[in-house]
C-alpha cells in the first residue's frame, strides 16, 4: 500500500547573498506519521532546509510542499499546519512556563477557553505541571527544552519540525526528549528533525537523509543504510603512526578488503569477513614491521555510513567546522 506523502521536496536550492550555496538540488519525500531526520554536521545545510520548509526562507530554485500546499504560494496555509521548535531557545527567563504558552496562544488567536485547555494538556504532556508557574530562569536545560516542545505543539500541528532538539542537553534530559518524540509519533504526528548526533538519528528516525555540503549523500532507514554498506569494519591502532600510509597502500585492493581508510591512530578496513581478512591484515602488518597496538571489529554503524558517503567521520566534520578548516 502506498504511504501518504506529508512533505514533497523537489530540486530545492538556496543560495545566499555573496553566492554561498547552502543547499543544492535537494529532493526527498516525508511520509505521514514518520520521524524523518536530516543528519549532518553544522553548516551542512540542515537548518536552511528546515527553515525553507517552514516558510522562513524562500528557495532560490526548486519547490517544497507541505500536505499538498506550496511553501511559497501557500505560506499562510502551511504555517497553520506546522509547529516549529527552533535550535535557539526563544524563552524569556522572567516569564513562567504557563505565561509563555498563554502569550503564544494569543499570537495564534486561540480563544481563552481553547488556549487554557491546550495549555493544561501540554503542561501535563511534557511534565511541567508543577513548574508551570515558576519563572523560566529557574528551569534546567531539559525543562526549557520541554517548554520549547510544548510551545511548538500549542497550535496542534499536523507536522512538527525540530531543529537539533537535544543540542547541549545532558544524557538523561536527551533520553527524556527522545521519549516525548516517540510518544508524539505514536499519536500519529509527522516529525522532521535535524541532528548531528549519530545515536539520536539511529534511535529515533524511521528514515534519514545524510546531508553534507548542502547535498543529500544517501537516504534510507538507519538499518537499510548500515546493511547497504555491507561487510564488517576492522579497526587497527598502530604503535607507530608513521607506518599508517604504508599499511594502507599494502592492504588497498587486496581481495578481502572492500575499503581501506587511514584514521588518526591507524586504519578502518571494511571487509566481507573478518575471519578471512584478519590473516591478510596480520601478514601485511608483520611484513612491513607495523606493530599493532589494538584490533577490533564491529558491524557497520551510522558513522561508518557517513564516512563511506562523505569521506570523513561525523566527528571530523564537526571539528573541521569548529576550527574553521
Amino acid at each position: 500500500m502506498d504511504r501518504a506523502i506529508a512533505i514533497e521536496v523537489s530540486r530545492l536550492t538556496k543560495t545566499y547573498d555573496g553566492g554561498h550555496v547552502a543547499v543544492a538540488d535537494l529532493s526527498f519525500q516525508v511520509y505521514e506519521g514518520e520521524i524523518f531526520g536530516l543528519l549532518g554536521p553544522n553548516g551542512a545545510g540542515k537548518s536552511t532546509t528546515l527553515r525553507t520548509l517552514i516558510t522562513l526562507l524562500t528557495p532560490t530554485s526548486g519547490s517544497a510542499s507541505i500536505l499538498g500546499h506550496d511553501t511559497v504560494r501557500d505560506a499562510d496555509v502551511v504555517r497553520q499546519l506546522i509547529g516549529y521548535v527552533p535550535q535557539e531557545r526563544a524563552i524569556d527567563r522572567f516569564l513562567t512556563g504557563r505565561e509563555h504558552l498563554e502569550l503564544l496562544g494569543a499570537l495564534y488567536h486561540l480563544s481563552k477557553a481553547e488556549a487554557a485547555k491546550r495549555i493544561a494538556e501540554l503542561l501535563k504532556l511534557v511534565e511541567l505541571e508543577e513548574a508551570a508557574d515558576r519563572p523560566a530562569k529557574t528551569y534546567s536545560g531539559g525543562m526549557k527544552r520541554k517548554l520549547d516542545i510544548a510551545c511548538g505543539l500549542l497550535p496542534n500541528p499536523k507536522i512538527l519540525f525540530l531543529d537539533e532538539p537535544t543540542l547541549g542537553l545532558d544524557v538523561q534530559s536527551r533520553l527524556r526528549i527522545w521519549d516525548y518524540v516517540r510518544m508524539l509519533k505514536g499519536r500519529g504526528m509527522t516529525i522532521v528533525m535535524t541532528t548531528n548526533y549519530l545515536d539520536e538519528a539511529d534511535q529515533l528516525c524511521d528514515r534519514l537523509a545524510i546531508i553534507d555540503g548542502g547535498k543529500i549523500k544517501t537516504l534510507g532507514s538507519p538499518t537499510e543504510l548500515k546493511i547497504g554498506l555491507g561487510g564488517d569494519i576492522v579497526s587497527l591502532t598502530l604503535k607507530d603512526q608513521s607506518k599508517i600510509p604504508v599499511l594502507v597502500s599494502a592492504l588497498t585492493g587486496q581481495p578481502a578488503m572492500r575499503a581501506v581508510k587511514a584514521t588518526p591512530t591507524g586504519l578502518d578496513i571494511r571487509v566481507d569477513s573478518p575471519e578471512k581478512a584478519l590473516s591478510a591484515i596480520l601478514e601485511s602488518a608483520n611484513r612491513l614491521d607495523c606493530r599493532l597496538e589494538f584490533i577490533e571489529y564491529h558491524r557497520p554503524r551510522l558513522d561508518d555510513v557517513f564516512i563511506a558517503h562523505t569521506g570523513r567521520s561525523m566527528t571530523e566534520s564537526v571539528q573541521d567546522i569548529q576550527t574553521g578548516s
